[in-house]
């Protein structure tokens, strides 16, 4: 067995998590948060999932059962929801200096070298702190390695009786083998839905099933990624912490509208306003484009209208981060893909062909003093929109009615992110 010691830090229903902070009447009540134009249920309170609501079940089939069991639907408020989760990983941060973000409700520390205190009483402090700081509820499971991490997460989430930490390496190996037998196959992080049918097939069902089968064998029935899974369980470490979040090789920023669109005016408003948001994460991360990708397509759904779709990837001489230049290539592009007569449900954008910053290759003509002018000025755009609010300044090209937009009749105020939307207290 290895002696690292990793954490999973699990914010408990994140969703519905961050509406009930600011909202205590949610608290057991049943609650939904639903997708891009209120379509589907994306989050859902435990008072849902035991109304037998599936994950992704359209809101429309609902409206009944809503009516008749009093569940609150609210679209989802994803800018709330960043902040909320950037607010917990700065308060994990403390906790341990090498740590990975695995998404917005996730996070891996590495307590290694923390064994001079008991790690259980570690989380329980973890836990209070993030309670007291945010309002949000985690769960903390404990390994020496990430799937032991996410395997023990589980088990303190699915049973009260561990008040929301489990520490997998306090625990004698019988302890281990009789927890890992009372949990399906299918929780082990990397084998899920996908996997478990073809494992139940060759007899293995429960975690322990898994941990004591051959890793050179399964790598023969499966891959190389079944047998780092075996192997992680048994304690051998084969996947890394990344404190790094690798940069994207691409960028993709897409949207459904909230009502059908047939002119090219509100198209182009729509592109130029994915093309501001996927060029803004393109500078975060210090990559230039090389290739931009433009699509349309009408309902797939609607047999009453004929159906549309098209889609054109655009090659560029230089890279560039410029979203002048970028909205330019992809206009340009989505005019040459449109079609009058159509009612369009859904445009994109996606950037491609990215290189780091340092290994941008200008061609012969470039002007190093045009490439400096260009940085700055999308260098000085982002920070008065990182300071003043998105959008603060933004290219005309995106309009400013914009009734195209996805449909978020049930949002939730922006607690935390407009100054307009912050909570008053009234005596």
């Amino acid at each position: 067995m290895s002696d690292r010691s990793i954490a999973l830090i699990d914010v408990n229903n994140f969703y519905v998590s961050c509406e009930r902070v600011f909202n205590p009447k949610l608290e057991d009540k049943p609650v939904v948060v639903l997708s891009n134009n209120d379509g589907c249920a994306v989050a859902r309170s435990n008072e849902v999932k035991a109304l037998g609501i599936r994950m992704g079940q359209p809101w429309f089939q609902l409206k009944d059962l809503a009516k008749k069991h009093g569940i609150v639907a609210y679209s989802s408020n994803y800018a709330l929801y960043a902040d909320m989760s950037n607010r917990v990983m700065s308060i994990l941060a403390t906790f341990s200096p090498h740590y990975e973000v695995y998404s917005i409700d996730e996070c891996f520390l590495d307590l290694t070298g923390f064994r001079k205190r008991s790690l259980t009483l570690y989380g329980q402090h973890i836990r209070q702190q993030i309670k007291q700081q945010t309002g949000l509820p985690v769960c903390v499971g404990i390994g020496s390695t990430k799937t032991l991490a996410k395997l023990a997460n589980h088990i303190a989430k699915k049973n009260p009786e561990f008040n929301g930490v489990c520490d997998l390496s306090a625990m004698s190996l019988r302890q281990q083998d009789e927890w890992f037998n009372k949990t399906a196959v299918g929780e082990v992080w990397g084998i899920g839905r996908r996997l478990a049918p073809r494992l139940h097939e060759i007899g293995i069902h429960t975690v322990l099933d898994l941990r004591i089968a051959s890793p050179s064998r399964m790598h023969s029935y499966f891959s190389i990624v079944m047998e780092k899974i075996i192997r992680e369980i048994n304690g051998t470490p084969c996947i890394e912490l990344e404190e790094m979040s690798p940069p994207r090789k691409q960028i993709v920023s897409s949207r459904s509208f909230g009502i059908p669109v047939s002119d090219l005016a509100s198209l182009e408003q729509s592109i130029s306003l994915y093309i501001g948001r996927a060029a803004e994460k393109l500078r975060r991360q210090r990559s230039y484009a090389g290739a931009v990708y433009v699509t349309i397509r009408t309902s797939p759904f609607n047999g009453k209208e004929p159906y549309y779709t098209n889609s054109l990837t655009i090659p560029l001489a230089t890279q560039t981060e410029n979203t002048v230049l970028l909205t330019k290539i992809a206009l340009w592009g989505l005019r040459k893909i449109y079609r009058c007569g159509y009612k369009y449900q859904k445009a994109g954008v996606m950037l491609s062909e990215l290189v780091p910053a340092n290994h941008r290759q200008s061609d012969l003509f470039s002007r190093i003093s045009a490439d400096n002018k260009s940085d700055n000025l999308m260098n000085v755009i982002d920070q008065i929109n990182i300071r003043m609010g998105r959008s603060t300044l933004k290219l005309a090209s995106e309009g400013f009615r914009q009734p195209w937009k996805m449909k978020q009749g049930n949002r939730s105020p922006g607690y935390t992110t407009k100054w307009d939307e912050l909570i008053f207290v009234t005596k």
